[in-house]
């Protein structure tokens, strides 16, 4: 019997942990025999010390065993977009619908918020009645029938992983490479997918904040993932400001609905979609060139079939049928808003202090048991470059002492100034050619 504390002293000493070891403390980890302190202290000891390659796979192959592993029988390829995090960053809600209008089928199984970046479970359960962890019996009949279900980690799916992913949320374990990695690919794995896309976000609202640790995330996850028999490919995308405008759950889940309505389309944010659908088209088999891929993502927004497969999951999944029609009907509205002015240029902002605030107000956790408040949030985050005089947000709260902390915190995240010319929204492109 290999006990955890033995297998947490050799990696804290910087031993390199063997298969049996790391399967061990999964499964301790799946049937609770490993305690929450043993696994706060192995993640610690990962964060500090790594993993090897032999070591990631390991840890990624045992965690996907930990429970269920789907399988598809289905008339298209069976693909999947994931996000490392960032703040406004609601792609995922606008792309699942998206790919499935074009062919693809997208069982899509996404976490909570880690740190000071949103989740995009936590945006959909934001949706009156939307169930984030329905049986896998009815996850395969609704990704079946209407083409994507976005889901959380239910019990059978990754529970290892699930368990682990909690802890590592409270204790300043979220950015290592070896732990995002395992966390991400178990959960796809045992999705069985036939392609995956990532994106790695990368600045001051990201995980990364340096392209070298943006790219070596990359790089790791698709050698693990082609290592696994799954078609890969990454994107890593700029985060030194808010992706969208709004930032908050019900916010995000409202600013998806203007997107695929075609309400508001903002350009950074369109072509960070377009440019990972193109991407999940392609290594799905579904288009031969970037250009078919982003022409059928177009024809899906503009024919209204992306918002239509979306309207269909939410309602299938529970929520009102009506959500896309009527989003203000259904999404939860906090009692104060605040719109938030500033003189002078933006030069540039803060992305990771925005998402913090956004915890601030009761949008984010501190602790794995603490409740969220959906309403809150910050809607038309301004972006570096726009003119002086504009307003630089609005705060959602739930009351005025809590608007009179955001407030400060949002102002505080922004620097006055010229503005350096803005760069690319995409920065790199890693596999799928």
């Amino acid at each position: 019997m290999r006990l955890p504390q033995e297998i947490i002293r050799a990696k804290r000493d910087g031993h390199t942990l063997d298969e049996a070891a790391i399967t061990a403390f999964v499964q301790g980890l799946t049937d609770g025999t490993v305690t929450e302190g043993q696994a706060a202290a192995f993640a610690m000891a990962v964060f500090f010390r790594g993993l090897t390659l032999p070591e990631r796979v390991a840890l990624t192959r045992a965690k996907t065993r930990s429970g269920t592993v789907l399988r598809w029988d289905l008339p298209g390829p069976v693909l999947d977009k994931h996000s490392t995090g960032g703040v406004g960053d609601a792609v995922s809600l606008a792309l699942a619908p998206m790919v499935a209008a074009c062919g693809g089928y997208v069982p899509m199984i996404s976490g909570r918020g880690l740190g000071h970046t949103g989740g995009t479970l936590d945006k959909l359960a934001s949706i009156p009645g939307y169930d984030v962890a329905p049986d896998p019996a009815t996850f395969q009949r609704i990704v079946r029938d209407v083409g994507c279900a976005i889901i959380g980690q239910t019990e059978q799916i990754a529970p290892a992983d699930r368990r682990l992913y909690a802890v590592r949320d409270v204790t300043g374990t979220v950015e290592s490479l070896d732990l995002i990695t395992a966390s991400i690919l178990s959960k796809k794995l045992a999705a069985g997918l036939d392609g995956l896309v990532m994106d790695v976000k990368l600045g001051s609202g990201a995980f990364m904040v340096d392209p070298s640790g943006a790219r070596a995330l990359a790089e790791s996850i698709v050698t693990v993932a082609e290592g696994a028999g799954l078609s890969t490919a990454a994107l890593i995308t700029d985060m030194d400001a808010p992706l969208a405008s709004s930032a908050g759950n019900a916010l995000e889940v409202a600013y998806a609905v203007d997107y695929l309505t075609g309400a508001r389309r903002e350009p950074r944010f369109h072509a960070v979609t377009l440019e990972l659908g193109a991407l999940m088209l392609r290594v799905g088999g579904l288009a031969a060139t970037p250009a078919e891929a982003v022409a059928a993502l177009e024809a899906s927004l503009a024919s209204g079939r992306a918002a239509e497969m979306f309207s269909r999951m939410v309602a299938a999944l529970g929520g009102p049928a009506d959500l896309v029609e009527k989003p203000a009907k259904h999404l939860p509205v906090a009692p104060v808003r605040r719109e938030v002015r500033r003189e002078g240029s933006i030069a540039a902002v803060d992305a990771r202090a925005v998402g913090l605030a956004v915890i601030g107000l009761g949008g984010g956790r501190t602790r794995p048991q603490d409740g969220i408040d959906p309403r809150v949030g910050f809607t038309d985050l301004a972006r570096p470059g726009e003119a002086s005089g504009d307003r630089l947000g609005t705060v959602h709260a739930a009351d005025e002492a809590s608007a009179d902390r955001a407030e400060a915190a949002l102002r505080a995240a922004y620097r006055a100034g010229e503005a350096p010319p803005g760069g690319p929204a995409i920065v790199e492109r890693i596999g799928a050619g």
